[in-house]
């Protein structure tokens, strides 16, 4: 009898568990969001808990896009294009004196 009591007891410790066990693990990519200050946290927020209806399809989805964003950089794309055209400006400017220098370097020799 006491046995009994025990498992019944065990069996709704486990359930309760699961339960939130379930629901900690759906707010993981919602909490990354919250962390890296995410513009649609919110968002995250609630489709974590439609993933919950939808037997967790949405939820590796969500996992990356709460983790594409970064508030030092944004979505890491604005950045690295800054830079390209910096590299590109630098290389048209090493290009133009490169041009003149060959230039000046034919006026001599046919002179």
């Amino acid at each position: 009898m006491a046995l009994d009591y025990f498992a019944l007891g065990l069996l709704f410790f486990v359930a309760i568990v699961m339960f939130y066990g379930i629901i900690v693990i759906h707010d993981i990519p919602y909490e990354i969001a919250k962390h890296r200050n995410h513009p649609h946290q919110d968002a995250i927020h609630v489709a974590g808990w439609v993933s919950l209806f939808t037997l967790h399809v949405l939820w590796p989805f969500l996992w990356i896009w709460a983790t594409l964003y970064r508030e030092d950089r944004g979505w890491g794309f604005g950045q690295r294009l800054q830079k390209d055209e910096e590299t590109l400006a630098a290389l048209q400017e090493e290009i133009a004196t490169l041009r003149s220098r060959l230039d000046d370097m034919t006026q001599a020799k046919g002179e």
